[in-house]
């Protein structure tokens, strides 16, 4: 099966080195920029009324496929798929950014965590009702910040 994706727009931060990038935006005052082409804008109707949004995204600078990652968070090996690190079968990323204005085919975002020029793949409202689970259990992430 072949799958193909393209581009909605592009993502625009300070961040020019995977180094630069803050370890989840949430953390950090850090502003972006999320320029969607044109030819997107009509589908952008509404999305002012909502104060955050995911940006699905392409690591366009990711490397192989790597199983076993450290993170920031801790120095021993994990599972890939037990992480948010960028080296995946398919380099797709997800964040969750605060929604500040839309001006046309632009959204000013904060809490970004993306390096500067990334491809945008799609972006979806946060709905807590949707997206907030009660009862979670967060793995080997429990008791880190």
């Amino acid at each position: 099966m072949k799958m193909k994706f393209t581009p909605i727009g592009k993502i625009h931060t300070l961040f020019k080195k995977k180094e630069e990038i803050p370890y989840q935006g949430y953390k950090n005052d850090t502003y972006g920029k999320v320029v969607v082409f044109k030819r997107y804008e009509k589908a952008l109707t509404d999305i002012e009324g909502f104060s955050h949004i995911y940006l699905l995204y392409y690591f366009h600078k990711h490397t192989d496929f790597k199983p076993m990652a450290k993170t920031f968070l801790d120095k021993k090996l994990h599972g890939l798929f037990a992480t948010r690190y960028f080296n995946r079968p398919n380099p797709i990323g997800i964040t969750v950014v605060e929604l500040l204005k839309r001006k046309g085919n632009v959204l000013m975002v904060k809490y970004i965590d993306v390096l500067d020029n990334t491809p945008l793949l799609d972006i979806k409202p946060y709905v807590p009702l949707f997206d907030q689970k009660d009862n979670v259990r967060i793995g080997w992430l429990e008791g880190k910040k």
